[in-house]
């Protein structure tokens, strides 16, 4: 890998760093770069992996005045993550090289289009909530949240691009909370999904260190620069940003 090579792998892993504690989709700024410098997509997902839970950790730790209040909520649903993410992680594995490269652009389309209509989403569970006198109400989610979270933790373990669009659109819909606060616990979700999905992979998949390394020094500080600085940024240009490098990772894909 050239120094400029690096600088680019660096500076992706700050953007995601910043995207994946705001909103999510921080995989589809990190993942095309690790495929243009090279890297094959298995090894540059499960590098990707391991080097944003670094990212992860620095974001949850910039918002854990929103997790307080939190800890029987974060241990049920951070359970279920757990498992999801670690039958991810096998799958990933498990499945052919082959078979990866022909999901991942469709699963990096679905991303894109729960990017896109997150604003419009949210604005109808709002209209919901005040149509129903419920918001500012606090439940547990049952097991329709649980069942979701699960499915969606797997994708995580096994792709991860949009995992925290996803976490938010359900516990938006299921968990009558503040918006932040469920933004809080899906910070800390992605640590346990992508944390354990990266043991797993340290102990039996293929890693390319200096990639890993790289993104996790930039994700580390661009959780920082998501946390302080979040709330300010336009997520219509965030969205447009993610958008745009999501096309380019179909098309790198479909052409490789």
């Amino acid at each position: 890998m050239s120094i400029w090579e690096a600088l680019a792998v660096f500076a992706a892993g700050i953007g995601a760093g910043t995207i994946n504690t705001i909103v999510g989709s921080g995989t589809l700024f990190t993942f095309p770069v690790l495929l243009a410098v090279g890297l094959p997509p298995v090894t540059a997902n499960v590098s990707n992996t391991i080097g944003l839970v670094t990212g992860n950790i620095s974001g949850t730790l910039g918002y854990r005045r929103e997790l307080r209040g939190q800890r029987a909520r974060a241990v049920r649903l951070g359970l279920t993550a757990l498992v999801g993410g670690l039958a991810g992680a096998v799958l990933l594995l498990a499945l052919p090289s082959k078979a990866f490269d022909a999901i991942v652009p469709a699963l990096i389309g679905i991303a894109l289009v729960l990017v896109v209509l997150q604003p419009r989403l949210a604005k109808a569970l709002a209209r919901r909530r005040e149509r129903n006198g419920t918001e500012g109400e606090h439940t547990d989610g049952g097991p329709a949240l649980l069942a979701g979270l699960l499915l969606a933790s797997a994708y995580g373990g096994y792709f991860g691009a949009a995992q925290g669009v996803l976490y938010l659109s359900l516990m938006g819909l299921l968990l009558r909370d503040d918006l932040q606060r469920i933004n809080a616990l899906k910070n800390l979700l992605a640590v346990i999904v992508n944390g354990v999905a990266a043991l797993f992979f340290v102990c039996v998949a293929h890693v390319d260190w200096t990639a890993a390394l790289l993104v996790a020094a930039g994700s580390t500080l661009g959780g920082q620069i998501g946390a302080k600085v979040g709330r300010r940024l336009s997520p219509t240009a965030l969205r447009g940003v993610i958008v745009a490098v999501g096309v380019v990772a179909i098309v790198q894909m479909v052409l490789r």
